[in-house]
């Protein structure tokens, strides 16, 4: 599969196909149904990746023309950096995609847009029970070891 696949950002024509990995990838972490996102953040997101003042932006893995998994990422600056961090917000492939190297590949398309704004580092959070993704995050990155902590408002 890795032969034919191309990772790309977004463009507003994969609009229909996006949205299903969207929702793959929130329902995966518990946004569905009565859970789910309300539709204006759904549509903020997508507007976000088009908007040139905007840090968000988002990357595709498609095979034959089809949409196989997505990848967002944010530039944010830091207190121990001069140049942006990237943060790999969400990294989602389809269910048949999953262990033919798509997730491998959009990750490495965040690595090379990274290093091309000059960014000293991607880092990313993975729930502690992702015990499939986090098999991938080890061969892909170090594991920084710190724990987060969050309030929700």
């Amino acid at each position: 599969m890795t032969n034919d696949l191309l990772v790309r950002p977004v463009t507003r024509q994969d609009y229909d196909q996006w949205l299903p990995l969207w929702d793959g990838y929130n329902a995966f972490y518990g946004r569905s149904g009565a859970t789910a996102l309300p539709a204006e953040i759904t549509r903020t997101t997508w507007q976000r990746f088009f908007d040139a003042y905007e840090p968000v932006n988002a990357l595709v893995a498609e095979s034959g023309g089809k949409l196989l998994g997505l990848t967002h990422y944010i530039f944010h600056r830091s207190t121990i950096s001069v140049a942006p961090n990237c943060y790999l917000q969400d990294l989602f492939t389809n269910e048949a995609a999953r262990g033919k190297g798509v997730g491998r590949a959009l990750i490495n398309g965040v690595y090379e847009r990274a290093q091309h704004a000059g960014s000293p580092r991607v880092y990313w959070l993975t729930h502690e029970t992702n015990h499939t993704a986090m098999e991938l995050y080890n061969k892909v990155a170090d594991h920084s070891g710190f724990v987060v902590y969050r309030k929700m408002f």
